[in-house]
Formats: C-alpha cells, structure tokens, sequence
C-alpha cells in the first residue's frame, strides 16, 4: 500500500508540475496527507491531521490546494449529505463508494464488483459517457444501532 501512496504523490505533483503550477510544502504535505488515508476526510480533518503531526499549514491553504486538486481531477470531492464536502484520491487502479451512519455520522468505504457492473451496464445504455461516479449509502452503523 505503500508504494501506492507514494506512486500516487508522486503522480500527482509532477502533473502539477507539468501545469506549471509550483509545489509548496503546503502543497506536498495536503498531497501526501491525502494519499495516506484510508477514506475521505474533510478539509478540516487534513488540516488537524496535518496540525496534529507538526506540519504547519494554514486552513486556506488546505482548501486552496483541495480546490486546485479537484479541479484537475486528482481528487474526487464527494458529497456524502452533511453539507460539507470530503476528498480522497482518484486513484488510477479503481475506488470504493461509502457508507454513512445518519446518526453519528461514521463513514465507511466499500467495494462492490457486482455494483460496478451495474453501473457500467447503465453507462452503456444511457448513451453517456461516464467521468465519475459514487455511490452513499445512508442508514445506522453497528454501534448506534
């Protein structure tokens, strides 16, 4: 998993790079702390994650950089009905959707081969073109149930 994250980052500064967009140590660190995650995570959370690990980045520069990362399609931004949006990696090898626990609030990734199917069976009927897609499953966890 490892290389993954490192391929990822890696990736994703010299497209940055390419664009003519300059690295920082804002930049890297939002980078790397994204690619070191397990699921999505709030502009807030990378920020106190970044803060937590002694990483000295502003929450503007956070929300900038998650900004121009969305905007080249290296992050997905996803809406999981909170009104706050969360970011994770497009990773090249596939993604997961998410489950979410409408009384805590508790976000869980899943993978379904059966589901992507499904859906590329819907792609292929629809006459579009498919760029993204997730899929948020609402209801109550293990815990709160």
């Amino acid at each position: 998993m490892a290389s993954r994250h490192a391929d990822w980052t890696t990736t994703t500064l010299e497209t940055l790079a390419r664009k003519g967009l300059r690295g920082g140590a804002a930049r890297r660190a939002v980078i790397e702390q994204l690619a070191s995650q397990g699921c999505c995570l709030t502009a807030q959370e990378i920020f106190d994650e970044l803060r937590a690990s002694n990483r000295r980045v502003g929450i503007a520069s956070v929300y900038r950089v998650l900004e121009i990362l969305s905007s080249e399609r290296l992050v997905q931004r996803i809406d999981l009905g909170s009104g706050v949006s969360r970011y994770e990696p497009v990773w090249p090898d596939g993604h997961h959707h998410h489950l979410v626990c409408d009384n805590c609030g508790q976000v869980d990734a899943f993978e379904d081969t059966g589901l992507e199917r499904a859906l590329h069976k819907v792609e292929a009927g629809s006459g579009y073109t498919v760029a993204a897609h997730d899929v948020v499953l609402h209801g109550t966890c293990g815990r709160c149930r």
